[in-house]
């Protein structure tokens, strides 16, 4: 095995964890967990040390 045929396995292998990536991040399944978590710096819930800072 050469140089360049290692080049092209390790470019497939890595095209297929890339797609999978993608397909994993745009499944329908994820969908509602991806935007609770979007959601999260809107939150209006304070943290522990903001309350701290009101007594």
């Amino acid at each position: 095995m050469d140089s360049g045929t290692l080049g092209g396995i390790v470019t497939a292998i890595s095209l297929a964890v890339f797609i999978g990536i993608v397909w994993w991040a745009y499944s329908k399944g994820n969908k509602q967990r991806f935007e609770d978590a979007g959601k999260l710096p809107f939150d209006e819930d304070t943290s522990p040390a903001q309350q701290g800072d009101k007594q």
